[in-house]
């Protein structure tokens, strides 16, 4: 840990505590200085006042990570600012907190229908289908047509017999991501949380038990995905992975067409679809 973390700490905690509105947490009475006192920052995080100050002072040793925890909340730092503290306080990013999303914001949906030629969609780390283009629904799966409880990825690998169709190399997928799944959802500290899926597909599905028992961990970053569309016929796709900056919990999948035609195919449906959703 480098030598300058303590007094990096100790400012970078007075200040966040400086900022902060005392009428807003029901502090009162004059003040020489803004924000909150060292005593009130303490109350709020449930720890020592002296320990408090000797943080603030550069003094007392690294504090723990539950004191720091504490401290991110009595400050009410945001996600960033309490892995900025860690940084400091430990010279490590906090413990993996999983927190479920609700949805993307316009901004990101926007970006996902500007392309449109290649099929792109967010997932969350428990593999649901958040949000998706009209690429995606044409050459993929219409997310849409699905409840909302069935757009999981993994899932749908293994209990479509319409997507199973459709790979071209279904058990080398299937293992594959069954890999990458466990990878992200370890990573995101969502093993809990997908404990009720892996239990309910390893009942109905042996090929999904097996490969879950082989403990495989997969990187997907990118790679060559060839698929057998009902419609468009063999369709290569190169992928790649992306996460979304400040959003954690959140990763986009890009697929796009090799063959310059099957791109142009691509648009046209999609131009198409869009043309038959018009009133």
């Amino acid at each position: 840990m480098p030598d300058i973390t303590p007094n990096s700490l100790a400012a970078f905690l007075k200040d966040r505590r400086t900022r902060l509105d005392p009428g807003a947490f029901g502090f009162s009475g004059r003040r020489r200085t803004p924000g909150l006192r060292r005593e009130e920052v303490a109350q709020r995080a449930n720890i020592s006042p002296t320990w408090y100050t000797w943080l603030e002072q550069g003094r007392g040793g690294a504090p723990s990570a539950d004191v720091l925890n504490r401290i991110a909340s009595g400050l009410m730092l945001t996600e960033p600012e309490r892995e900025h503290l860690f940084m400091l306080g430990l010279g490590r990013p906090p413990e993996v907190r999983y927190k479920s999303t609700e949805g993307i914001t316009p901004r990101l949906q926007r970006l996902l229908d500007t392309l449109d030629a290649s099929p792109a969609f967010v997932k969350t780390a428990t593999w649901d289908v958040v949000a998706w283009n009209a690429a995606a629904a044409v050459v993929l799966t219409d997310y849409g047509k699905l409840p909302e409880g069935q757009r999981n990825l993994l899932r749908q690998i293994f209990s479509s017999p319409s997507l199973r169709a459709k790979q071209h190399d279904w058990e080398g997928l299937a293992r594959f991501v069954v890999g990458a799944f466990r990878a992200d959802a370890a990573r995101a500290g969502a093993m809990s949380e997908v404990s009720d899926l892996v239990d309910e597909l390893s009942k109905s599905s042996p090929e999904f038990a097996a490969f879950w028992g082989e403990n495989d961990v997969r990187l997907q970053s990118d790679g060559l995905k060839r698929i057998e569309h009902p419609d468009l016929g063999t369709v290569e796709l190169e992928y790649s992975a992306f996460s979304v900056d400040g959003r954690p919990d959140l990763g986009m999948m890009v697929y796009n067409p090799v063959d310059p035609a099957m791109a142009a195919k691509i648009r046209q449906r999609v131009a198409d679809r869009a043309a038959s959703a018009k009133p």
